[in-house]
Formats: structure tokens, C-alpha cells, sequence
């Protein structure tokens, strides 16, 4: 349980981080489109002031009579040379003009598109516009910005345009960075919780590996006492039936019991598989499960619905215990007061797969539940350890390459567990036996 829990939280924390440094990335890269943007603006103005400066005819006809001054005075031998120079300094102010014409109007000093249009709605002039200019492209740049109005002429004759402008490259490249930038952390830390599950299930396989390999090495010893103990007790108690019926018992319980050890020793290992019927296996599991009933101290009725002629490529042993579990589970699930008890077994066939139903009257399992009961760790039993249908579930899909999953399930009305395995084609007794021989 306590895995389950540091796995959620990791999770949460990875999620919560992402969403953070996605947050911050969006305000910070909002900040920066915001900064350029006012810059874009004043460079935008700037060059609309300049548009204005140029067309101003009252500039053009200062430098023209100022010129024709200063030609007038040199012809002057009486006029000093330093009035006739204060003159021609005058006039030299008239590169200004030249600067700015060739540094801010034709110079490719801003990257932001942008155009003129006259009172008519007319686009008189485009700059860095690699879009058709119509009236769809005025709309998008007017709903971007406000158009900027500049006056050209003089007082008498002057005429009124707009300049309209966009966003440059760089303001649009800035708006799609977040999402590129959030899409390269999703995919690291997509690649890291990957790999903290791949480590965490190998961890887990070493875990149940090194855990089965110590039971079966301990169940190994007192297993060999009991067989002796048993045998001292026949010959002790010779010709007493009902001492020979309690060895008989015994016996058959720690033969059992080293069919569990060697189970044990085969998780871990490639488990052999061969092509069988399912039906004796599953009579032999419900025949023991049905024997242990009164144990349990419950009147539970096993029904079972078994297509014989079923088979599929199985590990008896291990599918026999995987069987056992699920069973287990489906009896426990049953409260000892129940009046109409019954677990049912059901094996068939539909096509290419083979369905295997195990159906309680249980209690059912709620829905916020039914994605944890695989987990090892997770149980509801008082003493329960958590690891039953987890194992059941390592030998179905890991070892079998099947699926095992909670087919229906309802509050008070039961649970049905279903296991898919692919189906074989039907194989003649005596090939059958021959394979299960050879193998």
C-alpha cells in the first residue's frame, strides 16, 4: 500500500511541476512578446514621424533659399566670407533629412511589416508584407494595433494616411516557444517517469523473484520431515483405518504443498508452456477449493460451465495456481451469513480467444477501487497481504501472455473476473499426451 501511495505522489509532483514551469514559461515569454512589442511600437512611430518630416514642403524650400543666399553673397565682394559660411551651415542642417531618409524610411531597420493606406482605404505603400494586400490584411493589422495618422503636405494642401503594422518574426516565434518548450518537458519528463516505471517493475520482479526463491527453499526441508513423520506414523498405528485415512489426507496435503514450492521455483524462470485442454485443470482446482469448503465455514454452492473440447498453450502448475487464486478470492468475497452463496466457473470459447469467468455473489468492489486490487499491497482482508491477484496476474499476462481483468462487477451483487488467453486449434488426445510426455 505504501508503494502505491509514493508512486500516486510521485506522479502528482511530477504533474504539479510541469503545470508550474509551464505557468512560468508562459508569463515570462508573455513579458518578453510584451517588451518587444512597445519596442516594435516606438520604432513603428518613429518611422511614421519620419515619413512626415520628409513630405514637409517648407523643408525643401528653406534649404533652396538658403542656397541661393549663399550663391548670392560670394558673388558680394563687400559680404564677409564667416556670414556667407554661418549661411552655408545652416543649409548643412539639411542633412538631417538625408539621415533620415536613409536610416529610418529606406533603411531595413525594422522587421515589422507593416503599410500605408490613404483615406480611401487604399494601401499606397507595404513594407516587409509577404501576404496579399487587401482589405482582410488592414482588418488583422488594425485589430492588432491602433493605426498610427500621419499628415503629409503642407497647411494648404495636406493629406491625411494611416499606418497599419503587424507583429515581426521574432513576436511570432516568441508565441509558439511555451508550447514547443512545454512539449520537450513533457517528453523528458515523460522519458523519466518511464523509466522510474520501468526501474520500479524490474525492482518489483526481483522482489517477487527473490521472495518465491526463499519460500520454496524453506518449504523445501520441513516438507522431507513431514514425509517421514508420516511414514513412522503408518507403521506405528499398521492396519488402523482411520489412521491410514489421516496419512492418506496428509500425504495428498504435503504432496500439495510441493506442488506450491516448485510453483515458487518457477516464478522467475521462463515457465514451459504446452497446448492442453483447460477442462481436467480446472475440475482438479474447483474439486480441491470445493473439499476446503467447510473449512471456510460457508455453504457456498461451485457451479461450473466447462466447454471440454477448450485448449490453449498453458504452464498447468502455474495456471492451476493462478486458477486457485481467483477462486480463493471469489469464495472470501462471500460473507459467511450469505444464504444464496454460489461461485461459478465458466470456460468457452468465442473465436480466436478462450474466456475464463470466475462469478461470485459477493460484495462487489466499487469503481474507485477497481483500478488498485492488481497492486500488490492492496487488500481487504484484515491479514490479507496484498499479493494474491497481483501474482494471478503476473502468471496471466506475463508468463501466459493473456489478460486478466475485472469483467463486471456491482455493490452487493458480485464480481466476475475474467481471464483471455489465445486459443489453439483443437489437437487429438494421443498428440497431446505424446507433446505433454516429450515436454
Amino acid at each position: 500500500m505504501k508503494i502505491r501511495l509514493t508512486s500516486n505522489r510521485i506522479n502528482i509532483v511530477l504533474i504539479g511541476l510541469l503545470i508550474l514551469l509551464g505557468i512560468g514559461s508562459f508569463a515570462y515569454n508573455q513579458y518578453l512578446i510584451n517588451r518587444i512589442l512597445t519596442q516594435e511600437q516606438s520604432g513603428v512611430e518613429l518611422w511614421a514621424k519620419g515619413i512626415e518630416y520628409t513630405s514637409d514642403p517648407m523643408q525643401e524650400e528653406i534649404s533652396r533659399k538658403l542656397l541661393e543666399a549663399s550663391h548670392y553673397l560670394r558673388q558680394q565682394g563687400a559680404v564677409p566670407d564667416s556670414i556667407v559660411a554661418l549661411i552655408e551651415q545652416a543649409e548643412s542642417d539639411r542633412t538631417s533629412q538625408t539621415f533620415v531618409t536613409q536610416e529610418i524610411l529606406m533603411g531595413d531597420r525594422f522587421q515589422v511589416p507593416r503599410i500605408i493606406v490613404d483615406q480611401n482605404g487604399e494601401i499606397l505603400f507595404a513594407k516587409n508584407v509577404d501576404v496579399p494586400q487587401n482589405q482582410e490584411l488592414i482588418d488583422r493589422y488594425s485589430a492588432m494595433h491602433d493605426p498610427i495618422e500621419i499628415t503629409l503636405g503642407g497647411d494648404q494642401y495636406s493629406q491625411k494616411q494611416y499606418v497599419y503594422y503587424g507583429e515581426s518574426p521574432t513576436v511570432r516565434y516568441l508565441r509558439y516557444f511555451p508550447y514547443i518548450q512545454l512539449s520537450l518537458l513533457a517528453l523528458l519528463l515523460g522519458i523519466g517517469f518511464v523509466s522510474y516505471r520501468v526501474i520500479s517493475k524490474s525492482e518489483k520482479s526481483n522482489l517477487w523473484v527473490g521472495m518465491t526463491k526463499e519460500a520454496a527453499h524453506q518449504l523445501g526441508t520441513p516438507l522431507s520431515s513431514l514425509y517421514g513423520w508420516v511414514e513412522l506414523l503408518r507403521e506405528e498405528k499398521a492396519g488402523d483405518e482411520f489412521t491410514e485415512h489421516i496419512c492418506d489426507e496428509l500425504e495428498n496435503d504435503i504432496t500439495r504443498l510441493r506442488d506450491v514450492a516448485d510453483r515458487f521455483n518457477k516464478i522467475g524462470s521462463e515457465p514451459e508452456l504446452t497446448q492442453q485442454k483447460l477442462k481436467p485443470i480446472l475440475d482438479e482446482v474447483v474439486n480441491y477449493m470445493e473439499q476446503r469448503l467447510p473449512q471456510l465455514g460457508k455453504n457456498v454452492e461451485v457451479k461450473r460451465e466447462i466447454d471440454s473440447g477448450v485448449q490453449a498453450r498453458v504452464n498447468s502448475d502455474l495456471f492451476q495456481w493462478a486458477m486457485e487464486n481467483l477462486i480463493k478470492n471469489a469464495m472470501d468475497a462471500i460473507k459467511s451469513n450469505t444464504t444464496s452463496a454460489e461461485v461459478s466457473v465458466k470456460l468457452q470459447r468465442v473465436e480466436n480467444e478462450v474466456f475464463i469467468d470466475v462469478k461470485d455473489s459477493g460484495v462487489g468492489i466499487e469503481k474507485k477501487f477497481q483500478g488498485e486490487i492488481f497492486k500488490p499491497g492492496y487488500s481487504t482482508k484484515k491479514r490479507g497481504w496484498g499479493l494474491g491477484l497481483s501474482l494471478t496476474q503476473r502468471i496471466i499476462e506475463e508468463y501466459h501472455n493473456g489478460k486478466l481483468m475485472i469483467h463486471e462487477s456491482e455493490l452487493g451483487s458480485g464480481t466476475t473476473m475474467r481471464i483471455v488467453l489465445k486459443a489453439e486449434e483443437p489437437v487429438p488426445e494421443k498428440q497431446l499426451a505424446e507433446a505433454q510426455e516429450s515436454n
